[in-house]
């Protein structure tokens, strides 16, 4: 028998995604346990930074792919919790798949990329092309 959480606003959510395109279409899957980690971005001087928290999920099921000018990070968590007492037996568990994309700017060295995960934070590093400045050439008058 699956048990699953009862929420009065999944059909509200699915018609808001229809008329506003807010959320991207998810599938029925997705709809069991919904996992939407928070991405904060950045620039810097030399990059742009991508932080997405997501605790509890191990650096083997984070997926990164460049694809149409995109970076896609994806990937799922499997969360477990057993507890055997004297007088009951508990298990809990969860599992949730995400997937967050981005348009990369015309000035990233795709090349160059690094991803680096700790402490449930993973980092993405798109470093930036080196342009070089042409010298201001004077031409005289004549």
């Amino acid at each position: 028998m699956l048990v699953t959480r009862f929420n009065p606003y999944k059909e509200l959510k699915a018609l808001e995604s229809r008329l506003f395109n807010y959320y991207p279409t998810e599938s029925d899957e997705s709809d069991i346990s919904a996992f939407k980690p928070t991405v904060s971005t950045r620039e810097g001087e030399f990059a742009y930074h991508v932080e997405v928290d997501l605790p509890g999920v191990k650096k083997e099921d984070i997926h990164i792919d460049l694809k149409e000018n995109q970076i896609v990070i994806s990937g799922e968590r499997s969360f477990k919790e057993e507890r055997h007492e004297s007088d009951y037996y508990k298990v809990e568990s969860s599992y949730g798949k995400f997937q967050r994309s981005f348009a990369l700017p015309e000035n990233v060295d795709v090349e160059n990329i690094e991803a680096s995960s700790e402490n449930g934070v993973l980092e993405v590093v798109l470093p930036k092309l080196k342009i070089e400045k042409s010298e201001v050439k004077q031409i005289q008058v004549k």
